[in-house]
């Protein structure tokens, strides 16, 4: 009966949009009547759609004049017009209200039914709005949709939708996080597991520092809106396997982030960091060997030194962010530009890659220049700075032993994941956030660019919407 009433509305529906376009149906072919019968199909399908699935639910509305909730009575009050944007637009449903007699809140059942209660837009709408507001902005999210979609959510109504959907996630994560990861098996090929840790800065809606601009400019007054700028955190998880023929790096297998808004010493960084690595750790066998690889900052090494979750990690300073402090040491001793700067950074580029003294290779080549050259008082002070850094962590610079296990010497995943994570969504010309508001965002971008979205959408679902 449910069928057959469905596919009549449909089709009635269809016909009724059609039949207003008789003359352009029976007319001759052009683009331009081709493009007009493709906008009449368009609209007499999305009409169709509300028709029928309307049809559905009306058929499934309860007609008691009570009913009986968690022990309490309720009573018909009202019939109630409501608006869902549905994947075919708008639909108006009219639904029966009911309340206790002493009063408070309505109850509808057909809202409870099909897991709409304080929605306004259906699962699959939020979805498909929720997955593009963490590749672009609102505005160009709405923009997007109205071009490809037969419902277009306004500007204000993302927002809603993603500033929910963060706070649910942001409540309930700890435990979908948990599930997520349960269903995951490591690629049968892992033969290491490298972690990385790094931070780029965020521009806030507060007051504090704002980098790369003097305090003051002519200009500014107390009337701009103020802002700073702090330094949001990323991990990265990557799963590699051996060195493919031909080449000279591991293949990655698997990448896993995580990403958090600025926060004092990053607490909750942290721990969400700790415990995606552990339940990493836990799914793989004790020969995957395990790494550490980040750039050299001494906070993040200061972390890592002191968390004995790393005891057993092998410990690298990622090579390209040791090359580029090798090149600041060239331009050093010979100049920038230099031909013999670049012949110099080129030789030693390679002997740490090659050689297993590679680093104190340098080191000695700077301290035999530094006394061999006359160099200016800003060159020596460069040069100083660089052979300080190349002391401090020769230790986390065994290039050729790692290459020759097969092991990643570069920190390419984190150092993408800020760049793909936060900076492009978050550091757009203009932009500035909240904690709150720019963690919602970087939470669904997360789960998008771990390849963990359509896991975590089931699991929201079996929560939230089911009846």
């Amino acid at each position: 009966m449910f069928a057959s009433a469905i596919v009549q509305a449909v089709v009635d529906k269809i016909k009724d949009v059609l039949s207003e376009s008789k003359t352009l149906l029976n007319g001759e072919l052009t683009p331009e009547t081709a493009e007009k019968l493709s906008q009449v199909l368009t609209v007499a399908t999305s009409a169709g759609w509300i028709a029928g699935f309307r049809t559905w639910l009306e058929a499934h509305e309860i007609h008691e004049g009570t009913m009986e909730i968690n022990d309490k009575l309720y009573r018909f009050k009202i019939d109630s017009e409501k608006k869902f944007l549905t994947p075919a637009g708008i639909m108006k449903l009219s639904r029966r209200l009911y309340q206790p007699d002493e009063g408070g809140t309505c109850h509808v059942p057909l809202d409870a039914a099909w897991g709409m209660e304080g929605e306004f837009a259906t699962p699959e709408v939020r979805e498909a709005v929720l997955f593009t507001v963490a590749l672009v902005t609102p505005k160009e999210t709405e923009q997007m949709l109205q071009k490809c979609a037969l419902f277009h959510p306004s500007e204000t109504a993302i927002e809603c939708m993603a500033g929910k959907m963060g706070q649910w996630l942001e409540t309930h994560e700890d435990e979908i996080l948990p599930a997520i990861r349960a269903e995951e098996k490591p690629p049968s090929q892992t033969v290491v597991l490298c972690t990385s840790l790094d931070g780029t800065n965020v521009r806030l809606n507060e007051p504090g520092e704002r980098r790369g601009r003097p305090p003051e400019r002519p200009g500014d007054s107390d009337d701009e809106p103020k802002s700073s700028c702090k330094n949001a955190m990323v991990g990265s998880f990557s799963l590699y396997g051996a060195v493919p023929d031909g080449e000279k790096s591991p293949e990655r297998l698997q990448a896993r982030y995580i990403a958090r808004m600025p926060e004092d010493r990053a607490p909750t960084f942290k721990r969400k960091f700790e415990q995606e690595l552990r339940e990493t750790e836990s799914k793989l066998d004790g020969e995957v060997v395990r790494i550490v690889l980040n750039d050299g900052a001494p906070l993040l090494w200061n972390y890592v030194d002191q968390n004995p979750q790393f005891d057993d990690y092998e410990k690298m300073v990622d090579y390209h962010h040791t090359t580029e402090h090798l090149s600041k040491a060239a331009e050093a001793i010979f100049g920038k530009g230099s031909d013999a700067a670049k012949a110099w950074y080129e030789k030693y580029y390679e002997v740490l890659k090659e050689k297993d003294d590679g680093a104190e290779s340098v080191v000695r080549s700077m301290d035999y220049y530094r006394t061999s050259r006359r160099l200016s008082r800003s060159h020596s002070k460069a040069l100083k700075t660089e052979r300080t850094f190349f002391m401090n962590n020769k230790h986390h610079m065994e290039y050729a032993r790692f290459r020759r296990n097969g092991w990643p010497i570069g920190s390419g995943p984190v150092e993408a994941a800020c760049k793909s994570l936060v900076k492009t969504r978050l550091c757009r010309s203009g932009m500035r956030w909240s904690r709150t508001g720019g963690q919602h965002i970087l939470t669904l971008r997360t789960y998008v660019k771990s390849e963990r979205w359509n896991t975590m959408w089931e699991k929201y679902k079996q929560r939230n919407c089911a009846a």
